[in-house]
């Protein structure tokens, strides 16, 4: 039978799904809500100037991959680098690849962009940056190819449309799972039988540090340490898999990877190409847990987040990585903060409200008095402060153990807390977490206490209301005002400045410090990249059902 719950919208989100319905349960000042979205729009202003002025030489790649570039060379190099890095070094990339790259594929003999790449690896080819008719006439080439490949994630938007309303949308919360054995091959039917099992999103999760490395890897990949290769055959591969068991179970199954890193922009391409539903891609997260440079990682985001409100893909962001280093007590308006800012980047970069999968966590100590309650009261703030976003709540992970009864049983209570608070997606817990990597079996008993908790409480969102004036009306009333002093500090100081002082997540990452600083480059007058010019100038969501949020999805406005 299928359970149909309605047909998906513009972003691949039922209109009718269970979600945060019903009114606010907090007593929230509008004014003070306001307020915070004001500074988080004031503090992420330079930075949105920064990704509007500079490029990057993954933004650049990511254009080469649109137009239809693939493939490596003998040593395993993508010819999307390989040619990046000649006109790199011939012109450099202030005016983008877009000129050089077709101004010479004009010129011949070369006949196609791969054959130009090999030409330019093996020194064979002069680049050159075109005026007048010669520079018309390429960036006139480069558009019609950047356009063929926007069309073609268009396509595949329609495409996850006809899928929804073909086999239907499972009810929130959605129940999502991670599987990756480091094997595409033995990943496809692990993820099978999770779907069997109840998992309503699947997520990929990527080998150990493919995110600082500068290229993608080409081709289906069998080796992976703690996770599996992002690649364009392996989110092909996957994504068919799902395919095939959505229409078995009548239920349409998500598919999620991994954005992040100094190839952001270039996975977020190939995900719209192959259908992916749902990417991790936060603001900070690289910075912090993985030393990229600041500036690359939000000039990278800003690209890559055009590309997946164009495509229909739902962010995920990662304020619960925060709390697995910082106090998630102390820290708890940190989170609420960032969120603030991956909404306002969101926005601004396209993206409609209903692609805002804003990431927070179950991470309270269990021996503080209250602990239950205090969660509570976090995931009710997040929820009414985005209550259009279909958020993504993070099981218990730091204060995991050995006890692995008492970890089924905060499990639970993590479940039971994204029920009673209407969250839209629950990465499920798994009661070995503190120990190994989690079997099958490990996930079977996890997907068995999130059905039950889920079925047991039925529509209990509906009852839960606060009492006014109690802990957990306080508790997230106090920690909206932190997050409002921060803000504010923020927007004195600078949001570079707060991340170099190690404000999220405690750890401290300098403007010209971490990985990746020597992609970046600012763009010069005359720089042309028609892919953004086409992002920028179009509803990334008119051309699809549901596309009723306007070119940038807002629900409350704040300055432009």
């Amino acid at each position: 039978m299928k359970d149909v719950k309605g047909v998906a919208g513009a972003n691949g989100i039922s209109d009718t799904t269970d979600g945060p319905i019903g009114p606010p349960k907090l007593d929230l000042d509008p004014a003070v809500v306001r307020k915070a979205r004001l500074l988080a729009a004031r503090a992420a202003d330079p930075i949105i100037e920064l990704a509007r002025t500079h490029t990057t030489v993954s933004v650049e790649r990511a254009l080469l991959r649109l137009a239809g570039l693939s493939g490596a060379d003998g040593e395993g190099i993508p010819w999307v680098n390989r040619l990046t890095d000649a006109v790199a070094g011939q012109v450099g990339l202030e005016h983008g690849v877009a000129l050089p790259v077709w101004d010479a594929l004009l010129a011949g003999p070369h006949r196609d962009l791969a054959a130009l790449a090999a030409a330019a690896t093996r020194g064979e080819v002069r680049f050159q940056i075109p005026a007048g008719g010669a520079a018309t006439a390429a960036e006139r080439a480069a558009r019609a190819a950047a356009r063929a490949g926007i069309a073609r994630i268009d396509a595949r938007r329609a495409e996850r449309d006809r899928l929804l309303g073909e086999v239907g949308d499972p009810p929130q919360p959605w129940i999502y799972l991670i599987v990756a054995t480091g094997d595409i091959y033995e990943d496809i039917p692990q993820a099978q039988a999770a779907a069997r099992e109840g998992a309503d999103i699947i997520a990929v999760i990527r080998s150990t540090g493919q995110s600082l490395l500068d290229y993608v890897p080409e081709g289906p990949t069998r080796e992976g340490y703690a996770g599996t290769y992002a690649t364009q055959d392996n989110f092909r591969l996957m994504r068919a898999a799902l395919d095939e068991v959505s229409r078995e179970l009548g239920r349409y199954v998500r598919l999620t990877n991994y954005a992040s890193g100094l190839c952001m922009p270039e996975i977020a391409t190939l995900a719209g190409l192959e259908r992916l539903d749902m990417m991790l891609n936060d603001c900070m997260y690289g910075i912090i847990f993985r030393d990229i440079n600041p500036r690359r990682t939000f000039i990278d985001q800003r690209f890559s987040r055009q590309i997946h409100a164009r495509a229909g893909i739902t962010i995920n962001t990662g304020e619960d990585n925060y709390l697995t280093t910082a106090d998630a007590v102390d820290a708890a308006h940190t989170v609420v903060v960032s969120q603030l800012l991956n909404e306002r980047f969101a926005r601004e970069a396209g993206l409609a409200d209903r692609q805002l999968g804003l990431g927070h966590a179950f991470e309270i100590n269990p021996a503080i008095p209250d602990s239950f309650r205090l969660e509570l009261a976090h995931a009710q703030l997040v929820r009414e402060l985005f209550p259009a976003a279909p958020l993504k709540y993070m099981p218990p992970t730091k204060h995991m153990t050995g006890n692995i009864f008492a970890g089924y049983l905060l499990d639970a209570f993590f479940n039971l807390a994204g029920v009673m608070t209407g969250q839209s997606i629950i990465l499920i817990g798994m009661m070995t977490e503190g120990i190994h990597t989690p079997w099958l079996s490990d996930r079977d008993l996890a997907l068995e206490n999130v059905r039950y908790v889920r079925d047991a409480c039925g529509r209990l969102a509906e009852d839960f209301v606060p009492r006014p004036g109690g802990l957990i009306a306080e508790r997230a009333r106090r920690v909206l005002a932190e997050s409002v002093e921060l803000l504010e500090r923020i927007c004195d100081e600078s949001l570079l400045t707060a991340i170099a002082a190690g404000t999220f997540g405690v750890t401290r990452r300098p403007p010209d410090g971490g990985k990746g600083l020597s992609g970046v480059v600012r763009r010069a007058d005359g720089y042309v990249n028609p892919a953004i010019d086409i992002l920028e100038s179009e509803d990334p969501h008119a051309a699809h059902a549901g596309g009723d949020h306007g070119p940038t999805g807002h629900t409350e406005e704040v300055p432009a």
